[in-house]
């Protein structure tokens, strides 16, 4: 990827790889609203908390609570998404010395939680800690144990040259549970690893600069968001698809700037834009203010827009008939009733698992 090899690039972690997902913009005092669908219908947005510190990550957890990441922190917060009240869920993990990084996203398996962590260590400009980026299992509330050095591997298994980077051990930006382990994405070294639970770390598929961010998984149907090269254009914004066993990735849609996430649940693919970029802008440019969305991915190849106004979304997390979108600026939003949005033939209503079949 094309990132400029400067001190203020790596502080802003390369902007996650040549994308503006990690400098926040100015705030606004605008409210997201929700999209219209070809029916009229008009999903319900509120803020729930707010305040949260460095976020990117969230899942819902297997109490129904939504559960973030708060890098600067190096903590994992639970939100009550009925009150909108945080409490610390684990602390102590690695904080970065940059502007992002650190703790970036959580996941559950069963009643356990696992959370990534990335750019932090002596790779990093300014840091000289030697903190292990890879996959931290919560044992306690202050307690975890490492099950697996991505850093590490990253850097002993570069990527090919053909891809430019600068931090050796890559910049992992999401993790999803599958079958016997988990898959992490990393937007700097452009690929998807393999993680088992006993730490055995394998590349799944090597990309070119598509910048490879969120990512979910229908057993070994696997969709993933890319957030495109700089400069940002639309067409580069997209959700895949691809198979465990055929990892080749086809298009599902196409067609908005840097796609942060993609979500799945019985109410449709969803992904999260976040936001217009200004143009061809030096790496680590903000993208314009309240100018990110929530996005249904119609079976079409389209996107619908299901709220917008949102203000640098990095993630979304699905429950029931809801969304919650959290954002760099320490926001959650709850988007209400998000299958009254984006209704395109197929795409609309809630359904079971074997809607995503064709996909």
């Amino acid at each position: 990827m094309k990132t400029r090899r400067t001190l203020f690039a790596a502080a802003a972690i390369a902007a996650l790889t040549t994308s503006t997902l990690l400098v926040p913009a100015a705030a606004s005092g605008t409210a997201p609203s929700g999209g219209h669908g070809s029916n009229g219908g008009r999903p319900v947005v509120s803020m729930i908390a707010s305040g949260l510190q460095g976020t990117i990550g969230s899942t819902i957890g297997p109490d129904g609570a939504l559960y973030v990441v708060e890098g600067q922190l190096g903590q994992v917060t639970r939100v009550n998404v009925r009150t909108g009240a945080t409490s610390a869920y684990a602390t102590g993990l690695p904080v970065p010395n940059a502007p992002a990084g650190g703790a970036i996203d959580v996941a559950f398996v069963g009643r356990t939680a696992y959370v990534l962590v990335t750019t932090v260590g002596d790779d990093v400009p300014g840091d000289t800690t030697n903190d292990v980026n890879g996959i931290y299992r919560v044992d306690d509330s202050d307690s975890f144990t490492i099950i697996a050095d991505l850093g590490d591997w990253s850097a002993e298994n570069p990527p090919p040259p053909a891809i430019d980077y600068f931090l050796a051990r890559g910049v992992q930006y999401a993790m999803e549970p599958i079958w016997g382990g988990f898959l992490v994405t990393d937007g700097h070294h452009n690929r998807v690893l393999k993680v088992s639970m006993s730490g055995e770390i394998t590349q799944v598929e090597q990309f070119d600069n598509i910048v490879p961010t969120g990512i979910t998984a229908l057993g070994p149907l696997v969709f993933m968001a890319e957030a495109g090269p700089v400069p940002h254009d639309p067409a580069t914004g997209k959700v895949v698809a691809f198979g465990l066993w055929d990892p080749e990735p086809r298009d599902v849609a196409v067609g908005y700037s840097l796609i942060t996430d993609v979500a799945l649940s019985r109410c449709g693919l969803f992904a999260v834009s976040q936001g217009d970029s200004p143009g061809a802008v030096p790496e680590g440019s903000p993208a314009l203010a309240d100018s990110g969305e929530l996005l249904r991915v119609e079976h079409d190849g389209t996107f619908s827009v299901v709220a917008e106004g949102l203000d640098l979304p990095t993630s979304v997390a699905l429950k029931r008939d809801n969304a919650y979108v959290v954002t760099l600026n320490g926001e959650v939003w709850k988007v209400a009733h998000v299958s009254s949005a984006g209704l395109q033939g197929r795409g609309a209503g809630c359904f079971g698992p074997g809607h995503f079949g064709d996909w």
